[in-house]
């Protein structure tokens, strides 16, 4: 192994920036990320190692403080100026990130920032975070900008302030509920049975809290992909988004400022949100045209409304493909003519011996797709949204599609008081689209209230969405429609051996959805 040798002069202005100086293996510390993203954009398309090139073209010495505030930031500031913003070669604004928080926002806002594939993402739980605080006296929801001096203010906050006492008010009852149904077994810590009773009646409720329902949520991101995301704020015709990217823009400004500068260029991120805009706008201008006057017929909560009849055959071929020296074709043909069996062998075989859901097959699996129109939940559909890797995309919540009521809430005697708060809720939406303020209105609508989206997805990524939400913990709404999915997977699609392969698709009921996770969490805390 060849190994680069420094001087120990070299090694003390390395070390402050590098894991190790003597190993063919190293991260970068201590450097900003310009600094980081202009190294590996110069890496690229030189000879010399990295921290040679560190030392050649980037080390500067410090002149008090931190050695990072200044080390090759003049140089990299430069070499984005020229590679980035002169050329375009956003491949360059993908080596640098950040770590954003932002508070809150409504859970309206949640879905336009969590839009992105190429970011990482962590949102506020209704399951663990109970929204009884009144921060200042006010309930933790957001009046949208366009309201402040409406007419409409207050009946939207009236509104919205019932909502949330009637959460508030049903709390501990619920949780009464579900300690009569489910006493603390023995075996059971007092810990994990109070965390896991006040999971199920979070859930139970969560569904009378209005999209407006404040959320934190954090972000880690490339600069390429913050400037898509910013573009894409001032292209939406939210305040709240606007508001929010440009503070957000600030923020990013403070640590990667050379990545940033095109999005306030009229003519390259001004063009570029003008664009997404305009097509929006022409968009709702023709579907309002074509489809007017047009009633939704009956649907199920999930269809499987595409898939190719042959996928399985194809997964077979493709499972087969890196395995042998044919071409793909050949390959589809001889697959076309194995018995079931045989290619349910191919991809038992293929599949292997899988210890957990997290091992996971190859990319055989992208070889056939599902689409799947689901009618669910709004607050179900939060949590689904978060599969970015495939592609999905839903219509603007509003009551036409009626609500979600649990049986508990009908139970423990909430039951008039939730259809009261979805009624309300629901003729003040009509009373902002009668106004004139149809992009708010979906503010006031509740989580039980039922939204349209599709997901389209490979089979690969199939196995990881159903396989993670039916799982034992997950919340009653979205393992009902993953468990749906993997129904019409064997039996619509007729791909069995497709749906064999995800043998971590629980299809059981579970009373006490989050108790075998957080029993195994405080098996963790106290081996640790």
């Amino acid at each position: 192994m060849i190994l680069e040798t420094f001087t120990d002069d070299e090694r003390r202005a390395l070390e402050p920036f590098f894991t190790n100086v003597d190993r063919p293996v190293f991260a970068l510390i201590n450097l900003p990320e310009v600094v980081k993203g202009a190294l590996f954009a110069r890496y690229s398309r030189s000879a010399k190692s990295l921290r040679r090139l560190f030392l050649d073209e980037f080390f500067e010495e410090a002149s008090g403080g931190s050695p990072a505030a200044s080390a090759g930031s003049s140089r990299a500031e430069k070499l984005y100026d020229r590679v980035f913003f002169e050329y375009g070669d956003d491949s360059v604004a993908q080596l640098g990130g950040v770590h954003l928080a932002c508070e809150n926002v409504s859970n309206v806002m949640t879905k336009i920032l969590e839009w992105g594939r190429l970011m990482a993402y962590l949102e506020q739980s209704t399951r663990y975070v109970p929204y009884t605080d009144r921060p200042g006296g006010a309930w933790k929801y957001r009046v949208p900008p366009e309201l402040e001096r409406h007419a409409l203010r207050g009946s939207y906050a009236a509104c919205l302030d019932e909502a949330f006492e009637v959460y508030a008010r049903w709390i501990d009852p619920m949780m009464e509920l579900y300690k009569a149904r489910h006493p603390r077994e023995d075996g059971v810590s007092p810990g994990v049975y109070k965390r896991t009773i006040r999971a199920k009646a979070l859930d139970s409720l969560r569904g009378l809290l209005p999209a407006a329902t404040l959320a934190n949520v954090g972000i880690y991101g490339t600069g390429q992909a913050y400037e898509a995301l910013l573009l894409r704020l001032r292209a939406n015709p939210l305040e709240e988004a606007g508001e929010y990217a440009e503070m957000m823009l600030a923020e990013l400004r403070q640590v990667i400022p050379a990545f940033l500068k095109r999005v306030d260029l009229p003519d390259r991120g001004g063009r570029w949100s003008e664009y997404l805009a305009q097509n929006r706008e022409n968009m709702q201008r023709l579907a309002g045209e074509l489809l007017d006057g047009k009633q939704a017929d009956e649907a199920p909560e999930v269809a499987l409304t595409d898939f190719d009849p042959d996928g399985e055959v194809k997964v077979v071929a493709a499972a087969l493909y890196s395995s042998s020296r044919l071409p793909d074709a050949q390959l589809q043909e001889i697959a076309r003519g194995m018995s079931a069996e045989e290619r349910s062998r191919v991809l038992r075989t293929y599949v292997g011996d899988r210890g957990n859901r997290r091992h996971k097959p190859g990319r055989a699996f992208e070889r056939t797709a599902y689409r799947f129109d689901v009618l669910g939940d709004y607050g179900a559909f939060r949590d689904l949204q978060r599969h970015r890797m495939l592609t999905l995309d839903w219509q603007k919540l509003s009551p036409d599609h009626g609500y979600n009521v649990g049986e508990a809430v009908d139970e423990v005697g909430a039951g008039e008081d939730w259809r009261r708060v979805m009624q309300r809720t629901a003729d003040v939406y009509h009373e902002l689209v009668d106004a004139e303020l149809d992009s708010v209105a979906p503010y006031a609508v509740p989580m039980a209230y039922r939204v349209r989206f599709f997901m389209e997805m490979n089979a690969r990524e199939a196995m990881h969405t159903i396989e993670l939400r039916t799982a034992p913990a997950g919340h009653p709404s979205y393992r009902r429609v993953c468990q749906t999915m993997h129904r019409l997977i064997a039996e619509a699609a007729g791909h069995r051996a497709i749906a064999e392969s995800m043998a971590y698709t629980d299809h059981g009921e579970v009373e006490l959805e989050r108790l075998e996770a957080e029993k195994a969490a405080e098996r963790r805390r106290e081996g640790a």
